[in-house]
């Protein structure tokens, strides 16, 4: 792209031109900004506040969810009302054996998250293609480029597509 400014439409090209699902990996794209810390990067880990924290609890009730996860669990009620949502159901009972409301919300909550992990990397990989956003994974064993080892990804939003989503007061 030879344009030196980046403003919200030229996001949104790029994304279009580089994404089969651009309204989706601008999704992903504004909450990787919103989680992103000032220097554009988000993760590997995400503080969350606990099940029985508000707002501005105390450090001690918060949770730490790898990046990728808070991204899925974000986005996980978009496929709440989804047609295929139940014939998963169906399929998730069978696979139980059991048709127990618990046990099966259960097991379709993880493998929503499942399908959803997959989701956010699809998207993630788009926003890298469009030169949105950089990825690299830290972690355990050491930090690289690849993943495995235990290590998590953390993406870099560039600063001026950081500046551009960051200046808006909400996305459209």
């Amino acid at each position: 792209m030879t344009t030196t400014t980046t403003d919200l439409g030229s996001i949104v090209a790029r994304l279009a031109a580089a994404s089969s699902r651009p309204r989706y990996a601008f999704m992903v794209l504004g909450l990787i900004a919103e989680a992103a810390r000032p220097d554009g990067q988000a993760g590997p880990w995400i503080r969350v506040a606990g099940q029985g924290a508000g707002q501005g609890s105390g450090q001690g009730d918060d949770e730490r969810h790898p990046l990728r996860d808070w991204l899925a669990r974000q986005l996980v009620p978009l496929a709440a009302r989804d047609r295929r949502r139940a014939g998963l159901r169906a399929k998730v009972a069978a696979r139980l054996g059991s048709d127990d409301p618990a046990r099966v919300d259960a097991a379709l909550a993880e493998e929503a998250l499942s399908v959803g992990k997959a989701n956010v990397s699809r998207a993630v990989s788009d926003l890298v293609r469009a030169g949105l956003v950089r990825r690299h994974y830290e972690g355990r064993v050491t930090d690289h480029a690849n993943r495995g080892g235990r290590r998590l990804a953390v993406y870099a939003v560039e600063p001026s597509v950081l500046n551009a989503i960051r200046s808006r007061p909400t996305l459209v």
